[in-house]
């Protein structure tokens, strides 16, 4: 009997440890690229519309900051969000694809698409 009472509390344990570890199968994933700030992303079951935090487009760079991000951001790629708040009811968020230093605003003006926004407040900068 007392086996049975230590394998049985050795299952539980691992049952509790599976549970609590972090599942890759449940990353945010990139579903579209909407417009040059905008993503559609998805986590298990869910979706959302974010929006690139600090990010302000320069005029007449929409249609090459979607291609860059397209580029970017393949369909399913999956990224960490780093949600700041939240403006006409979208998310907004710094992003950064996994496995990358950057996050896709500072990414964006690095090519020369984008600028910090005004209104940014130093707070949101990674890291």
């Amino acid at each position: 009997m007392n086996w049975f009472c230590l394998c049985f509390v050795h299952v539980l344990i691992l049952i509790t440890c599976l549970l609590q570890m972090p599942s890759f199968a449940s990353a945010a994933e990139v579903l579209q690229v909407r417009e040059a700030d905008l993503l559609l992303i998805g986590d298990q079951n869910r979706t959302y519309s974010v929006r690139l935090a600090c990010a302000e487009i320069q005029p007449g760079k929409e249609k090459a900051a979607i291609d860059f991000l397209r580029k970017t951001l393949p369909r399913r790629q999956r990224v960490n969000l780093m949600p700041i708040g939240s403006e006409e009811g979208l998310l907004l968020a710094r992003v950064r694809a996994l496995g990358s230093d950057s996050d896709l605003t500072n990414l964006l003006v690095e090519q020369q698409l984008a600028t910090i926004s005004s209104t940014c407040d130093n707070k949101t900068e990674p890291a």
